[in-house]
C-alpha cells in the first residue's frame, strides 16, 4: 500500500495549475468502451444472440434489477427516473419486468446460477412489502439464484422503516446502501433533498439492529453550496455511525440531459480546484479513520471483504461496481439497465414508455450495444487495474508498452504516475485523476479526460 504524502507536499502537488491542465469532461468507463462510444447498430436479435451463447456455458450470472421510481426528483439527480407515488405504476412496471425476464430466460436457460442480485434505482425501497414479495418470487421461479448469493440494494433513508429491514432482510438482502450526499442543511435545501442527520442515523442503527452485514453509505461532492467544512462535518458524522463501505461520487453537472439540474446555475457551482478540495477532505478524513482508499471513489473498513481484495491485488470491477468475484455474466434488468452478456454490452430502453412500448410489441426492448473486441477486452483488462489497484504491469501492455508510457509521460512529470521496474504506479497525487490516466490507454483517448468524479452515475 503507498503511502500518503504529508499534506503540505500534497498541497504542492496538486496546485490550481495542475488541476487546470486535467480538468476536461470524460466517461466514467463503468464499462469499456464507454457506452458513448459503442459501435455499430445493436438490437434485440443481437441481444437474443448473446443469451442463446451464454446458454452454451454454465457460468454463473450476476443481475442489476433497475427499479426507476422515486416519489420525487432530487435537483442534483442524473440517474435514470421516473417519479410516481403511484403503486399501480409500479405494479404495472413489475409486470413488464416480470416478461422482460421470461424472455431474457427463454434464451439463456431457467437453471442459471446467479451469485450477485443487486437492486438500484430510483428508490427500490419505495416498493411495497407485497411489490417486494412479487419482485423476489419471479427472480426466484426464474433463475437459480444461489442460497448464499450477495444480495444488495439502495435505500433512501427518508422511506425506510423497521417492518421493511425485517422483510429484506428474511428475503436474503445483506447489504444496504443509502443515499446520505450532505448532511449540511443549507446544501440538502439547495438540492432539494431534505433528510435531517437524524433520519439518517436513525435508519443506519434500524439496519444494524436488524442485521444487515454490510452497510455502504453515499456520499456527494460538487454540489452547490457545498464548502470544505460542510463536507468535513458530513465525514466526521458518517464516521461515527461506523459504516463498512463509504463512497464519494462527484455530482455530474449535465443539465442537457437532466433537465432538473437547470435548478443549478454555473456561478452556484464549485470550481475544479474547489472540486479537487471537497474530495480531498473527505479522502483525508476518511483515511485518517482508517479506510482504505479502494478506487476512485471508493472507501472501506480494513476488514471489508473489498479492502481485503485491494490489498491481496485481486479487486476488479464489473458493470455493478467493485467485486472480488467477477460473475461470467452480467443481466440488466429493466428501463436503462446495462448487461454484459457472452461479449456484449446491452442497454435496455432509457426512457419509461419506450422500454414498455418494447416489451408491449412483443420483443426486448434494446436501446444500443456493444460486441467487445479482443481490443476492447485488452484495454479493459488495462483500465480495471489501474482504476482498482493502481497499478499496471508492463509485461500486459503489449508489444510495445512505449505507446502508452509517451502518453503518459507528461502525468509522469506531474507527479501523478511513476515509471518503477516492473509497471506503472499511480502516485498519491495521482490517486485524485485516477480516471485522467485511465483515459491513456483508451483508443478513443480523444474523447477527453475529466478531473476526478465529474461523471454521469451511469455508464
Amino acid at each position: 500500500m503507498r503511502r500518503a504524502l504529508p499534506p503540505a507536499a500534497l498541497d504542492a502537488a496538486l496546485d490550481a495549475a495542475l488541476v487546470a491542465r486535467y480538468d476536461a469532461s470524460g466517461p466514467r468507463t463503468a464499462s469499456y468502451p464507454p457506452a458513448p462510444a459503442w459501435g455499430r447498430p445493436f438490437g434485440a436479435a443481437d441481444y437474443r444472440a448473446a443469451l442463446r451463447e451464454a446458454s452454451e456455458d454454465d457460468g454463473d450470472v450476476a443481475l442489476y434489477v433497475h427499479l426507476p421510481f422515486c416519489p420525487q426528483r432530487c435537483l442534483y439527480c442524473g440517474c435514470p427516473v421516473s417519479v410516481t407515488r403511484r403503486a399501480e405504476k409500479v405494479d404495472a412496471y413489475l409486470h413488464r419486468l416480470e416478461i422482460e425476464v421470461k424472455r431474457v430466460t427463454r434464451e439463456l436457460g431457467t437453471a442459471r446460477r446467479v451469485t450477485r442480485l443487486h437492486l438500484g434505482g430510483g428508490t427500490p425501497n419505495i416498493l411495497t412489502e407485497s411489490q417486494l414479495l412479487v419482485l423476489h418470487q419471479f427472480l426466484e421461479r426464474h433463475f437459480a439464484v444461489a442460497s448464499d448469493a450477495e444480495r444488495s440494494l439502495e435505500a433512501d433513508p427518508r422511506h425506510v422503516s423497521y417492518t421493511q429491514l425485517q422483510w429484506l432482510y428474511a428475503l436474503g438482502f445483506r447489504r444496504l446502501s443509502y443515499g446520505v450526499q450532505d448532511l449540511h442543511p443549507d446544501v440538502q435545501r439547495a438540492i432539494g433533498r431534505v433528510q435531517p442527520a437524524g433520519v439518517v442515523r436513525e435508519a443506519v442503527a434500524m439496519a444494524r439492529d436488524v442485521g444487515f452485514e454490510g452497510l455502504h453509505l453515499e456520499l456527494v461532492y460538487g454540489l452547490p453550496g457545498q464548502t470544505t467544512h460542510s463536507v468535513a462535518s458530513t465525514v466526521d458524522e458518517v464516521l461515527a455511525w461506523g459504516p463498512d463501505r463509504v463512497a464519494v461520487f462527484g455530482y455530474a453537472h449535465l443539465p442537457s440531459l437532466r433537465p432538473n439540474q437547470r435548478a443549478f446555475a454555473d456561478a452556484a457551482l464549485p470550481t475544479a480546484y474547489e472540486r479537487l478540495s471537497l474530495f480531498r477532505t473527505a479522502a483525508e478524513r476518511l483515511e485518517q479513520a482508517g479506510y482504505q482508499w479502494l478506487g476512485p471513489d471508493h472507501f472501506a473498513r480494513p476488514g471489508d471483504p473489498l479492502a481485503r481484495a485491494h490489498r491481496d491485488g485481486v479487486l476488479t470491477r464489473s458493470l455493478m461496481g467493485l467485486t472480488s468475484v467477477s460473475a461470467a455474466h452480467e443481466l440488466g434488468l429493466g428501463m436503462s439497465a446495462i448487461g454484459d452478456v457472452a461479449g456484449r454490452y446491452v442497454q435496455m430502453e432509457g426512457e419509461l414508455p419506450g422500454w414498455a412500448k418494447g416489451l408491449d410489441d412483443g420483443d426486448l426492448p434494446v436501446q444500443r450495444g456493444h460486441v467487445q473486441t479482443d481490443d476492447d477486452r485488452w484495454r479493459r483488462d488495462l483500465v480495471t487495474r489501474l482504476l482498482c489497484r493502481q497499478f499496471v504491469p508492463y509485461a500486459i501492455m503489449g508489444d510495445d508498452p512505449s505507446v502508452f508510457l509517451h502518453r503518459l509521460r507528461p502525468m509522469a512529470t506531474d507527479g501523478l504516475v511513476e515509471f518503477g521496474a516492473d509497471g506503472l504506479a499511480v502516485t498519491p497525487a495521482g490517486r485524485y485523476f485516477l480516471r485522467n490516466v485511465a483515459m491513456a490507454f483508451d483508443a478513443g483517448a480523444g474523447r477527453g479526460a475529466s478531473v476526478e468524479g465529474r461523471y454521469p452515475r451511469t455508464a
